[in-house]
């Protein structure tokens, strides 16, 4: 067995590894290193696990995030719902999260926040506190639309009635969508991402990914971003205008893009990462989807309780009340050098 770090020429070994691993997921493809250097300036570090008959038996991706507010850590993977270690065997995915330890303690990082949907079983502390929101998908959008409720059905025919018309699209959608999600964040008094991150993950990705938005006469009202792998079509980010919010545009929003994930043979909808009894896990929840436990677990350089780098942290509730006063050009502006540190 041997551990070490990929490189380019590795890249097509893991994305066969990928395939045939049942916990891996997109955000394991080696190119994401490529796609947050580039977005973020952040070094990424892609352990792999070579067998003695020189087969791939496991991968583990990290990114190294430093900054003085927030501190110094290694995450797997940052600002994305999935990623942490992935092998054959126990014994191989202790030697890789082995390795990457001798990595963090070389950086000096205060701990490794493994973004699991398994659980590791060998101490590590680990969060349950948030939920992957999952709908089974029927053979037909017909069959999928019969099957929600009167009341929701009625919900999605509103924003038709009053002229909420949406579409999906690429990289040509990509203004649109930030126009969208950059107010909505700032609304939250969440520094927003650079446009460049999206723009970075569309080029790179161009057969994975794409947007769909809900307009009233050419004006994006609410937009979300489409990630399909495998048999899951994902949507991480989805925001919609508060101004428009009479309009519903966001049912009809999402009921684009099941329809998408019908029409294109996904048999799982991925509505992204909720906190149990909040709005948001709500609304998914009445699409019928269910949750699913995503166990972030934690390798900690010393003692102490697992770190809190969260807007539900009460230390940042004054500068999230602060944000959301700004003025929109200016969180666009300021957002991407702080979010670039909040995994």
């Amino acid at each position: 067995m041997n551990i070490r770090l990929a490189c380019l020429e590795d890249s097509q070994s893991i994305d066969r590894y990928i395939e045939r691993s049942d916990s891996a997921s997109f955000y394991h493809k080696y190119a994401w290193g490529e796609v947050i250097e580039n977005s973020f300036g952040h070094k990424s570090y892609y352990l792999i696990c070579i067998d003695d008959n020189g087969s791939l038996g496991g991968i583990l991706p990290m990114v190294h995030l430093k900054s003085l507010i927030f501190g110094n850590f290694m995450v797997s993977m940052p600002y994305f719902n999935y990623g942490g270690v992935c092998a054959d065997n126990e014994v191989d995915r202790d030697h890789l999260i082995g390795e990457a330890i001798k990595i963090a303690k070389g950086l000096d990082a205060r701990h490794i926040e493994f973004r699991q949907e398994e659980s590791f079983n060998n101490g590590f502390p680990y969060k349950l506190e948030k939920v992957s929101m999952r709908l089974h998908l029927s053979r037909s959008q017909k069959e999928l639309w019969n099957s929600f409720s009167s009341k929701l059905r009625s919900q999605i025919k509103v924003p038709q009635k009053n002229g909420i018309y949406a579409r999906i699209g690429g990289i040509e959608e990509l203004d649109n969508f930030y126009k969208v999600f950059s107010v909505n964040m700032s609304h939250l008094g969440t520094p927003v991402y650079p446009k460049r991150f999206f723009r970075n993950i569309l080029e790179k990705f161009p057969h994975c990914t794409s947007i769909c938005s809900a307009f009233q006469d050419e004006i994006p009202v609410a937009s979300g971003f489409l990630v399909g792998f495998k048999n899951m079509l994902e949507i991480p980010w989805a925001s919609s205008l508060r101004k428009y919010n009479r309009l519903s545009a966001n049912m009809l929003l999402y009921w684009t893009a099941l329809q998408f994930a019908c029409e294109k043979g996904f048999t799982v909808f991925d509505f992204g990462r909720s906190t149990p009894g909040e709005g948001t896990f709500k609304f998914k929840e009445q699409w019928g989807a269910t949750p699913s436990p995503m166990r972030w677990h934690y390798w900690l350089q010393s003692d102490g309780a697992i770190p809190e780098i969260t807007p539900r942290n009460p230390k940042y509730r004054i500068a999230i009340e602060l944000w959301k006063k700004l003025p929109i050009p200016v969180t666009r502006f300021l957002g991407p050098h702080i979010i670039k540190n909040i995994p």
